[in-house]
């Protein structure tokens, strides 16, 4: 069974959250906050983090709303999903992240939650997914 990198991402318009793990410990850690709205600076950083953690495999939450429908950030999500797949040809999941910043912001308190949040749906992505 090979052992691969992951990288997620919790999506937001202003800061995107990162998260670091691989399959073969299918343990998720937060890695950093991107904040900025700039879109170039926002790939610069991406690019960066692709060449020094070279991940095989993206993840990418999808925001759902309480009841499951898609609403206007999921689309959002949808659409930066398909920028990193046809930026870096790698796959990339969507996985339902419905609830991860409320169960970051319980481990952050007041501290910026972005990348435990990505951390928290990469950890679904490993805990779900029997392909490995």
């Amino acid at each position: 069974m090979p052992e691969y990198t992951v990288l997620a991402f919790d999506f937001g318009r202003r800061k995107i959250g990162v998260a670091v793990g691989n399959t073969l410990l299918r343990q998720a850690q937060p890695l950093e906050i991107i904040d900025t709205e700039v879109k170039a600076q926002r790939f610069a950083r991406l690019d960066g983090l692709l060449a020094t953690w070279q991940p095989t495999q993206l993840v990418v939450g999808l925001p759902l709303t309480a009841g499951g429908a898609e609403q206007k950030a999921t689309h959002e999500a949808r659409r930066f999903a398909n920028q990193l797949r046809g930026r870096t040809g790698l796959p990339v999941e969507l996985v339902d992240e419905r609830y991860s910043s409320m169960q970051a912001q319980a481990h952050t308190g007041n501290d910026p939650d972005d990348a435990v949040a990505a951390a928290i749906i990469l950890q679904r992505y490993f805990d779900g997914y029997t392909g490995f």
